[in-house]
């Protein structure tokens, strides 16, 4: 029995892709999957780590760090389509007012803090602090105790920001849509180690692609079964809009539009000098 670990964020999308192999719901041949979950920040750190997973979540925006270790799968992203994080605040705000402030963000490494740069261009003396993004509460907290500024939310936090008060600043994801002629905003994804082989990779990929598969074929019963799992995200609603927006048929597969959007990331990130320059991307079978 060949065991592979899949690190993934305790967000409803990811947990949504790999409820069928933590349930036992799939025929998995010679494999076992151990899952664990951590941060969207921390899931980065550990993929460049001594004992990565085999498979593991990580933002988009951090895999030219990664990519000589690992694969991006072609299954498993979150695109946003017009619509991604949001930069909030505590009373109505332009862009212009957040170059200068203090923004409360989820970590260094993530794709929202890498646009939002993009945005803000290479003046702006924006002052970035990391909030941990659980519990999801945290950054509304330091919003009004006036810790920061403005604050960058992802996750539950950019459906719930309404009800915490708050006012929508920028949307990275249509910014981001507008700016590249409506191409899809390429969050998070999931990648796989290269040591594994030819035969493991592809044989793994497929079992993680049906995975994704079965919870797109079942979906009201993976919605409940999130709901029972508890979240910010806490009626069948707000948890099938949040599903509607980043698990769906571009999460089983990206996609020539999603494929594009990646390379249009790092293109437009080289060019502002905010990473390095990156090669041709791998994708996994």
């Amino acid at each position: 029995m060949h065991t592979i670990r899949i690190s993934c964020s305790p967000d409803a999308d990811d947990l949504f892709m790999v409820r069928a192999l933590l349930e036992g719901q799939l025929d998995t041949g010679g494999y076992r999957f151990e899952i664990g979950t951590s941060p969207t920040d921390a899931l980065n750190q550990i993929a460049a780590g001594r004992d990565a997973p085999e498979v593991i979540a990580l933002s988009i925006a951090h895999l030219p760090a990664v990519a000589e270790r690992y694969l991006l799968l072609p299954h498993g992203g979150s695109l946003g389509e017009g619509y991604g994080p949001v930069v909030v605040a505590p009373r109505p705000a332009t862009i212009d007012d957040l170059r200068g402030s203090r923004i409360g963000i989820p970590g260094l490494t993530t794709t929202a803090w890498l646009v939002l740069r993009l945005i803000l261009g290479e003046a702006s003396d924006t002052e970035p602090v990391v909030i941990p993004i659980e519990p999801y509460s945290r950054i509304f907290e330091a919003l009004r105790d006036g810790t920061i500024d403005h604050g960058l939310v992802i996750h539950e936090g950019r459906l719930t920001y309404a009800r915490e008060g708050m006012h929508a600043v920028v949307e990275l994801g249509a910014w981001w849509a507008t700016a590249t002629s409506g191409l899809p905003l390429p969050l998070g994804g999931n990648a796989i180690r290269r040591d594994l082989g030819p035969v493991v990779i592809a044989e793994v990929s497929a079992l993680l692609r049906a995975s994704i598969a079965h919870a797109l074929e079942h979906r009201e019963e993976a919605i409940a079964w999130l709901l029972a799992r508890g979240s910010a995200l806490d009626t069948p609603e707000l948890v099938s809009e949040y599903l509607g927006m980043y698990a769906n048929a571009r999460t089983l597969d990206y996609g020539p539009e999603g494929r594009r959007g990646v390379e249009v990331l790092f293109e437009r990130a080289t060019a502002a000098g905010l990473i390095p320059p990156v090669g041709p991307i791998d994708w996994a079978p």
